[in-house]
């Protein structure tokens, strides 16, 4: 095949995986965890919390490893440890929101 005709393929073959993804179920979010899917916002929030703590308790083990010369893998150590720290600060904004909105519902007048 020419060059030409393989990047027409390759963008037919794209256009087709799209239509696919259009015709599709609509898009659900995903389950933490394997959960059917939380009660309500406590529950989501506190799923959400233990996940964020097993990743850092993940890293912590990886770079534990590292330190004691038993992993050779620091730069995954690096990227668990980058998760966590991300995945934390999100949850603190998160956090920050949900008692900013929880502040306005109260200041609110009956």
């Amino acid at each position: 095949m020419t060059s030409i005709t393989q990047v027409r393929q390759d963008m037919l073959d794209r256009m087709n995986q799209i239509r696919e993804l259009s015709e599709g179920a609509a898009i659900k979010p995903a389950a933490l965890q394997g959960d059917a899917g939380p009660a309500g916002p406590a529950a989501a929030f506190d799923s959400v919390l233990r996940a964020v703590d097993a990743q850092q308790h993940q890293a912590s083990a990886a770079m534990a490893a590292v330190d004691s010369g038993k992993s050779e893998d620091l730069v995954g150590a690096m990227i668990d440890s980058q998760k966590a720290s991300v995945s934390f600060s999100a949850l603190l904004q998160v956090r920050n929101k949900l008692t900013n909105a929880f502040d306005e519902i109260m200041r609110m007048p009956l």
